[in-house]
């Protein structure tokens, strides 16, 4: 299997992304190049810092149209913490800012009066099933980082929840977009067990692809 591609565009722990699918057996890199983005079999989109700045060196590198093509072409796509976000609308961090626009919705600051970022474990319910989640009993805990979380326009992408002051979508999928909002590289062995999920989908959607 061609490694995995985890976009590299300046924010995110890539090198634990990476170590973690190594360790479960999926060959992985990071690059910025929207070539090996293109012709990679699955692809992951991490993050963490502000929404507009991600934009912003996202467009820098000419990586929008690669994870468009990607999308389009239907390969695998994982969106993690501001790269789940990142995939919406618009968020109101610093303002109204466009996102990718891969799906309906918009990314909102947590409520006034709660303690942020939101950090540390927080259980997740399913409220229908997600493959990424094949295996992994409703209520397990993930680890979270987080200030502002995601309002998708269609209530059927929502795969995960959690509560911190409300209840809030966490997990999505739609087609090959996937997307959450903890780090699964973080969460021990349930969240290596979502990777494995997103592993396991990459490697089905090659083989079915010759």
């Amino acid at each position: 299997m061609r490694p995995i591609a985890i976009i590299d565009y300046g924010m995110g722990n890539l090198l634990s992304v990476q170590k973690a699918l190594d360790r479960l057996g999926y060959p992985a890199e990071v690059t910025d190049d929207p070539g090996e983005i293109t012709a990679a079999p699955g692809v992951i989109l991490p993050g963490v810092g502000a929404f507009a700045d991600a934009m912003a060196n996202l467009q820098q590198k000419g990586l929008v149209a690669a994870i468009r093509e990607v999308v389009k072409r239907g390969v695998p796509l994982l969106g993690i913490c501001l790269g789940l976000q990142l995939l919406f609308s618009t968020s109101e961090e610093g303002g109204k800012v466009a996102g990718l626009d891969l799906l309906p919705g918009e990314v909102k600051r947590l409520p006034a009066g709660l303690k942020v970022p939101h950090m540390g474990w927080n259980q997740v319910r399913f409220p229908r099933p997600g493959a990424l989640f094949r295996g992994i009993p409703g209520g397990t805990d993930f680890y979270f980082v987080h200030s502002y979380y995601i309002v998708p326009r269609e209530e059927e992408v929502v795969t995960g929840t959690s509560e911190y002051g409300l209840e809030f979508a966490v997990s999505i999928q739609r087609g090959n977009l996937f997307g959450v909002q903890f780090h699964p590289e973080k969460s021990s062995r349930r969240g290596l067990e979502v990777l494995k999920n997103f592993g396991e989908l990459v490697r089905h959607a090659g083989n079915a692809g010759h």
